[in-house]
């Protein structure tokens, strides 16, 4: 079981579209697949499951929730998932509440309890992790949980000088939490190629180290369609040039 964490701290830089369509192309290669949303904003539970108009019983908030109190439903992630309409593919859900909870969780030093849960499944082959923009309770405990981390990268200057406190941030979790977190590297989404201040910060980027992943996924109208219609990308449209160039991120990762 592989569990991938696809963390930014800024956001717009198309995190959550880049983990449901990383998720959803693994399940339809057969791998059992399971996503787990962390995130208060709920986009990724949106996009897996509201193509039928299912709804979640319960998810992510409600597990940390039974963390802080006794007598509740227990701490075994499998009791929260949820089936989404696609073959291979499941989601423990967000829920706005997340961010309620969330003072209590860092009071009570909650930190671990992901990864716990994480060690008592083995139900699936891949695990996508999805985190909030920021550096909170939720995504480090996602850093501590996981295997490996993507990072998303959209060519803005912001996002650059974000890069190089995120990596700090990485890094330190590697070394106080989780040693055995490897990098994927960076994907550069939103790309425009034909542009010169990309060109030239990838460049840059690259000169300096930074682990550039040669697997970019390009701009379209096609990715809002599919989020507008709830459908991952290969199966709205499994022919298109966006859905291909995440098809070979996911065989490069």
């Amino acid at each position: 079981m592989t569990t991938r964490v696809v963390f930014n701290q800024k956001g717009g830089v198309g995190k959550t579209t880049v983990l449901a369509n990383l998720a959803a192309i693994a399940a339809d290669r057969g791998k059992r697949t399971l996503v787990i949303d962390l995130d208060a904003q709920c986009n990724a539970s949106q996009y897996l499951l509201s193509s039928d108009g299912r709804q979640a019983e319960c998810g992510s908030a409600d597990f940390f929730e039974a963390t802080l109190e006794r007598g509740r439903r227990g701490d075994d992630l499998a009791d929260y998932v949820t089936e989404t309409p696609f073959d291979n593919l499941s989601i423990i859900a967000a829920h706005p509440d997340l961010e309620s909870i969330r003072v209590k969780l860092e009071a009570k030093h909650k930190i671990y309890k992901l990864r716990q849960g994480l060690e008592k499944l083995d139900d699936y082959d891949e695990i996508f992790i999805d985190t909030p923009p920021a550096l909170n309770f939720y995504s480090q405990s996602a850093l501590i949980a996981a295997d490996r981390v993507l990072v998303p990268f959209d060519c803005d200057d912001f996002a650059r000088q974000a890069l190089y406190a995120l990596f700090d941030n990485i890094h330190e979790i590697q070394e106080d939490h989780n040693p055995a977190l490897a990098v994927d590297g960076i994907v550069v989404n939103q790309f425009q190629p034909r542009a010169k201040l990309p060109q030239r910060m990838l460049a840059e980027l690259t000169e300096e180290g930074h682990p550039i992943i040669d697997a970019h996924v390009t701009s379209s109208v096609k990715v809002r369609e599919s989020h507008d219609a709830s459908i991952p990308l290969i199966h709205y449209a499994p022919g298109h040039k966006v859905t291909q160039q995440l098809v070979a991120l996911y065989d490069k990762l």
